[in-house]
């Protein structure tokens, strides 16, 4: 399954050649409408890095300025994706003040339009933001003036992680064919949703409402975040109608790593269903990506699999994806 479809991966070659660093001249798009995708998923172990890096390859590939971040605080190792050396300066230097600007962190790769900003060698207190230095680092994150800024999440649903997948424009949840890693997903777009509830309640008066509904025991009958919403619309129909109309504008995309059969394919349009009915969510199905021996071979060698393995099928799946991702809509996705 890994490197079938040589066709296919020919085409997806044409386009994203092997290319020199050094003698590659460079090309960048005009900063017209910058956009920040973020991509999370609740489990650690999904292939977030992986995919955030190859996604950032293949958008600069296509002509685009791409800035990937590191914000798996904590836990941060997206340099070993981009197949570099962890840089001197990373996140906590802004943070502290050891750097003047953001734009400073930003450090090349191998793929010209290609900069990130790592999270490695990052103070032991880095996970633990504050919500004054979360609020600046959020801001900055905004600044950064390339088209198009990639957030590589970490895993679980702290506060931290739900505010900057909720900053971008396209919010990628990563997911496994595992019961374990579906499950994960649920809780984090559930996490999602009432993260949005709360930034909201201030706003509407509805703290007690919210919180109370967070308690899955709760004493109101409110087991769904349809039942929360109606709820809300019998108490004050004016905060109700609001709540509606701030959740519609939420939207999120569903990338199903690692599948193996057909069945697994059709997993992301369970997922898909799921969120649609349960949170009323918008959520795209954007694509798949074949389980392939190629990643752990790349990751071996500390270099980015598309890179390392152009013919592989791979290539052509992210290239799909990006697109899907670039043009804000869903490819047909079908079984093999």
């Amino acid at each position: 399954m890994s490197l079938a479809d040589k066709s296919q991966s020919n085409a997806a070659v044409e386009l994203f050649p092997a290319r020199n660093s050094q003698s590659e001249p460079q090309t960048r798009s005009p900063l017209k409408n910058k956009k920040i995708w973020a991509f999370g998923g609740g489990k650690g172990g999904v292939g977030k890095s992986m995919i955030t890096s190859s996604l950032g390859i293949s958008l600069a590939r296509m002509g685009h300025s791409v800035t990937i971040i590191d914000l798996d605080l904590g836990g941060a190792n997206l340099h070993t994706s981009l197949g570099v050396a962890a840089p001197t300066n990373s996140l906590s230097d802004f943070i502290e003040g050891r750097v003047p600007t953001f734009e400073k962190l930003i450090s090349p790769t191998e793929v010209r339009n290609l900069g990130f900003i790592s999270g490695a060698n990052d103070s032991l207190n880095i996970a633990n933001l504050e919500g004054s230095s979360r609020e600046s680092l959020m801001q900055a994150i905004k600044s950064v003036p390339t088209d198009y800024i990639l957030l590589d999440l970490g895993a679980g649903t702290t506060k931290n992680t739900l505010d900057f997948f909720l900053l971008a424009d396209q919010s990628i949840i990563c997911v496994l064919p595992e019961a374990t890693s579906i499950e994960n997903a649920y809780r984090f777009v559930k996490a999602a949703f009432y993260r949005r509830l709360k930034i909201l309640e201030d706003n509407l008066g509805m703290k007690k409402i919210v919180d109370e509904a967070m308690d899955h025991k709760n004493r109101l009958g409110i087991r769904t975040p349809f039942d929360l919403i109606n709820y809300v619309a019998k108490v004050d129909p004016i905060a109700g109608k609001t709540f509606k109309l701030e959740l519609s504008k939420m939207h999120f995309n569903l990338i199903v790593n690692q599948i193996r059969t057909n069945s697994d394919i059709e997993i992301g349009h369970s997922v898909k269903s799921v969120c649609q009915k349960y949170f009323g969510v918008n959520t795209e199905y954007v694509g798949y990506l074949d389980y392939d021996n190629a990643v752990w071979q790349a990751m071996r060698k500390r270099r980015p699999v598309i890179l390392e393995y152009p013919y592989c099928h791979l290539v052509t799946q992210f290239l799909k994806i990006t697109r899907a991702l670039t043009e804000n809509h869903a490819q047909t996705v079908v079984p093999l």
